[in-house]
């Protein structure tokens, strides 16, 4: 199939639909490619925004598994063993998620990487790419078209199998292997810490661990409904985007709408307009989320938004500010948003995200992930 061909499988004027069909189950699944494939019997899927707030792309569930086997199965033909490491620079993009689930049917461990920030520059950049290639023993580094000078600065010399771009990998002319479907023992990743203590050190998942993690999260931490969507800005690479609105939503069946990490810090109200627009009910954030949207809001946009869909808005990752929390319900109590909204949460890489939600009266019991 063409690459042509490929996009236009995704190409599509409406995001998947918040309710079908398919009877929820939350993550009772032995692996994650199990989880995507029960989700594939119905119709809700993926969607990625623009900083404008416009559809870019959007995939079922359904479609997301059919490019992934593809991308298992070159991976194999390519002489890809289980076990062996393959970093992705995580963009929020939908090839990062078909490349991450692509991995898994080739039991080849994604090892997801960060997009450069402000601080340290290129070269700093460069260099914490290259040492954690060389510390999570990566065979091969791939990804979005943005990045590919980093990519190949970072990855020289270091003998890996490939070395490029999303894009460049699916063109690739070679057989198809044999998928080598993962065990529920087996490691499903491996993640770095947030580094808030010391340098990034990589965490190592089960399948088993995910699942029971991610059915914990559904089940018991925000207490899935027919009718919950979920809409996220967080980055890929760290816990509580990589799990708590990627994986958790596969596991348990959820639409998502996702807007760019660095969209959002260009355009923080296209979050809540987002929300508003598409019936969001689930979303998370650090602290200074919520406060920058609070302090930019303008009158008329706050006339425009209804966020009474809106009915778990996490907040976690940094410290939990009382004045940032009321000072946020405050200013969108007129366009429907609850205080009791709010679910106070903890999460550690180590343990695989598992939330501690300190439901607040009148959200409602459980006991977290």
């Amino acid at each position: 199939m063409s690459l042509t061909a490929v996009k236009n499988t995704f190409d599509t004027t409406e995001p998947t639909p918040t309710q079908d069909h398919l009877p929820r189950r939350f993550g009772d699944f032995p692996t994650l490619i199990d989880a995507l494939e029960y989700a594939a019997q119905g119709e809700r899927g993926v969607n990625f925004y623009s900083a404008r707030g416009v559809l870019d792309v959007s995939a079922s569930y359904a479609t997301l598994r059919s490019r992934a086997e593809r991308v298992g199965r070159k991976l194999a033909g390519m002489g890809f063993e289980r076990g062996d490491r393959v970093a992705l620079i995580a963009g929020t993009h939908l090839d990062f998620v078909v490349f991450f689930l692509g991995c898994q049917y080739a039991s080849v461990l994604p090892v997801p990487l960060p997009l450069p920030t402000s601080f340290g520059g290129r070269d700093g950049y460069v260099s914490q790419l290259r040492l954690q290639v060389e510390s999570c023993r990566a065979t091969a580094m791939i990804g979005p078209d943005s990045m590919v000078e980093f990519g190949e600065e970072a990855g020289e010399g270091l003998g890996l199998k490939f070395a490029g771009t999303f894009a460049e990998f699916e063109a690739l002319d070679c057989p198809d292997g044999t998928l080598v479907r993962p065990e529920t023992d087996s490691l499903a990743y491996l993640q770095y810490s947030s580094g808030s203590t010391r340098f990034p050190h990589g965490i190592a998942i089960t399948h088993k661990a995910l699942m029971a993690n991610c059915g914990g999260q559904g089940r018991d931490g925000v207490q899935l409904v027919d009718t919950d969507r979920c809409i996220s800005w967080l980055p890929f690479y760290h816990d509580m985007g990589l799990v708590g609105t990627l994986l958790t939503p596969i596991a348990n069946q959820v639409s998502v709408d996702f807007l760019a990490t660095e969209d959002f810090a260009r355009r923080p109200m296209q979050w809540l307009s987002l929300m508003s627009r598409n019936r969001g009910t689930i979303t998370y954030s650090p602290t200074f989320g919520y406060d920058i949207c609070a302090r930019r809001v303008s009158a008329s946009l706050l006339k425009e938004l209804d966020l009474s869909a809106w009915r778990v808005a996490g907040i976690g990752g940094d410290m939990i500010r009382p004045d940032v929390i009321n000072n946020f319900a405050e200013t969108f109590a007129e366009a429907g948003f609850k205080p009791t909204t709010f679910v106070p949460s903890y999460g550690l890489a180590e343990c695989t995200c598992r939330e501690l939600c300190a439901h607040w009266p009148g959200h409602g019991s459980g006991s977290g992930g």
